[in-house]
């Protein structure tokens, strides 16, 4: 039974090192080798195909399992932040997601023909966090009521369109506290932009560049 529980923790470890090398690789570059991901990641080629059997099938774990981390982060900001500084926190990480792995993005469409935004794969995950997140807010009246995780996914699409190659963290800033406006318009609490004051619902110090990876 030792024995047996060991090769199970071995194997769940493998697993994840080929997880984290090909985030890492995949992000720098969307073609990168399966090979070199494996050599990397200390696993032989075999263990590699019985984990992954090809590339799309690591390409879209890696990536759901990035999503399914951003999204996490919902539940643990309104934990420690209000309603509306949760949200605005919450969507500068997503900035910063979608920024720093657009290598990933390029992988995703190169191996599936899809654009890794969250109009498509890890829409799920997203869709949930999103929804935790307006749900909470309009409870506090932060928000207007009746908004779905459709259109906040819509009001934000111009974050797909900045280059991450460029200084995006300002744009980004400045598009989503646009979006931030847009959504306290109508708030049941009076939460529009000239009643929460120009620095509510932002994140402070814990701008884009504070997201997590």
């Amino acid at each position: 039974m030792r024995e047996e529980t060991t090769l199970r923790s071995d194997a769940q470890r493998n697993r994840e090192r080929i997880l984290e090398v090909a985030l890492a690789e995949l992000t720098r570059t969307a073609d990168a080798p399966l090979s070199a991901i494996a050599k990397k990641a200390g696993v032989g080629q075999g263990t590699f195909y019985r984990n992954f059997p090809n590339r799309e099938a690591l390409v879209l774990e890696v990536y759901r399992y990035e999503m399914q981390q951003v999204a996490d982060t919902a539940a643990q900001l309104l934990r420690t932040r209000a309603p509306d500084q949760a949200l605005r926190e919450w969507m500068d990480r997503l900035a910063q997601y979608a920024m720093t792995k657009a290598g990933l993005a390029g992988a995703l469409r190169n191996t599936t023909g899809k654009y890794g935004s969250l109009g498509q794969l890890g829409h799920e995950p997203v869709a949930r966090a999103v929804t935790l997140l307006l749900n909470a807010n309009e409870e506090a009246g932060t928000v207007r009521p009746g908004l779905t995780p459709d259109d906040f996914v819509l009001a934000i699409a111009g974050l797909w369109q900045l280059d991450p190659h460029s200084d995006w963290q300002p744009r980004a800033t400045r598009l989503l506290d646009l979006v931030m406006d847009g959504l306290r318009a109508g708030a049941s609490g009076g939460g529009g932009p000239e009643a929460a004051g120009p620095a509510a619902g932002r994140s402070g110090a814990d701008g884009p560049g504070d997201g997590q990876s």
